[in-house]
């Protein structure tokens, strides 16, 4: 989802934590109890991500990148997993003792498979094993959870062998969504490899509308519970209307449904424009920017944005001042604009998503029509038709040649009674920037 030229090696060294953990397992008996160990490697570990958070804070008070703050603390979790896993293998159940019915792959989902992470984020940890997990498998992977969360991280787990992940995605589309957005941290990765490999042709294949409907159909439950509103005094950033949630959901549809793993390859797939690419990456960038600031600010992890932190949140932004706005005034303008593109880029790709199709899906909020296209004009307007029981537009120059179409789109619908085409609704998103002060 995410471009970044970012050496993260050089912000987080890894090298540093297992000198630190080496340490620590070099004075370790062998006949001694491992357990007797974790105190000490909390106290370690906590001190390196304690470093490591405070320089993610300043990295994002000096750029304001809020992906790159993200993607930073990813990569520091990912160090911490690969530093603990590396020391249980060595020290706590020594890879000499391993068969290979005893390997292990962990695995990033959910937001931290995309590799960004909030301050406060939960961990979602996926343990894939070749068969049943065996008694040194167990041990090893309950070492690392139990020292994971004496660090004070809320982590969702699960342990599965590659079957059992392809019979869940297929059931659940939550399990799905996760698997989709898997990604190999440490360990054998040759677990993760045919786990990637299988996925596609057995879980994927001929699946996309009915994962696309899944997830407008999550999407539209989690504004019922958020607010159907963009406009909400103190929005949610992560779940409500406008918010990173859409954003990922639409990633999701697109990852499934086009098979790409970039957001860039959007434009190629002609779902979205450049300008619309790029208004994609800063509408993320910003409520990125927002939300890490929201974690740190509040030492958890808050995604309603309220009256209490508004303020403090614009000061940390930098925003000033202006003839009749105030620093905290403009900060909510500007997130508001954010989320009313973030609802202009989900009409857009979902019009791409209705053109491409021709069967109905709820949360489009229209009927894709089965039968041939069957074109017919409109009294009283050359500019407008009726294309399979919706209205469309004639040619592609219809609001630039006369930007009042942009009102009378809305005029022939209401007294014809049909349905926007998507072709319509794409093109009038598109022109917003021929409304000026003649038009109003």
């Amino acid at each position: 989802m995410h471009q970044t030229d970012l050496k993260l090696d050089q912000i987080i060294d890894p090298s540093a934590l297992r000198s630190r953990l080496d340490a620590i397992g070099e004075k370790h008996r062998p006949d001694s109890d491992v357990n007797a160990l974790r105190p000490q490697i909390v106290e370690t570990i906590k001190g390196f991500m304690a470093e490591g958070r405070q320089t993610a804070e300043a990295l994002l008070r000096v750029d304001g990148g809020g992906v790159r703050c993200a993607m930073r603390l990813s990569y520091l979790m990912d160090t911490i997993i690969r530093g603990l896993f590396d020391f249980t293998r060595a020290y706590a159940y020594p890879l000499s003792t391993q068969m290979a019915g005893e390997r292990i792959a962990i695995v990033a989902v959910g937001g931290y498979g995309r590799t960004t992470l909030a301050p406060g984020s939960d961990i979602d940890l996926l343990f894939l094993v070749p068969n049943r997990p065996t008694p040194i498998s167990t041990k090893t992977i309950e070492y690392i959870l139990y020292i994971l969360w004496d660090l004070g991280l809320k982590v969702g787990h699960s342990t599965r062998n590659v079957d059992e992940c392809i019979r869940l995605a297929r059931a659940d589309f939550t399990i799905r969504t996760a698997v989709l957005e898997a990604r190999y941290i440490v360990g054998a990765s040759e677990l993760f490899e045919e786990l990637q490999r299988r996925f596609d042709p057995e879980v994927v294949k001929g699946t996309g509308l009915e994962f696309i409907q899944a997830k407008l159909q999550e999407r539209d439950t989690r504004h019922e519970k958020t607010g159907q509103s963009r406009y909400l005094v103190e929005p949610n950033i992560k779940d409500g209307k406008g918010g990173l949630r859409d954003l990922q959901t639409l990633f999701w549809i697109a990852k499934y449904y086009y098979r790409v793993s970039k957001t860039d390859e959007l434009v190629a797939q002609g779902v979205f424009s450049q300008d619309e690419y790029r208004q994609f990456m800063k509408a993320e960038d910003f409520l990125w920017t927002v939300r890490c600031h929201m974690h740190f600010a509040t030492h958890k992890a808050e995604e309603r944005l309220s009256f209490d932190i508004q303020r403090e949140i614009a000061s940390r932004l930098g925003y000033k001042a202006h003839p009749g706005l105030s620093p905290v005034e403009r900060f909510m303008k500007h997130y508001f604009l954010v989320a009313k593109e973030v609802g202009d880029l989900t009409r857009i790709f979902c019009a791409a998503l209705e053109e491409q199709q021709a069967k109905y899906v709820p949360g489009l909020n229209r009927i894709f029509m089965t039968f041939a296209r069957r074109n017919r004009k409109i009294d009283g307007t050359s500019d407008f038709i009726v294309d399979n029981q919706r209205i469309n537009i004639a040619h592609e120059n219809v609001f630039k040649n006369d930007p009042v179409n942009l009102m009378r789109l809305f005029y022939f619908a209401d007294i014809t009674g049909f349905e926007y085409h998507p072709d319509a609704m794409k093109l009038a998103t598109r022109s917003l920037s021929l409304i000026d002060n003649t038009l109003r």
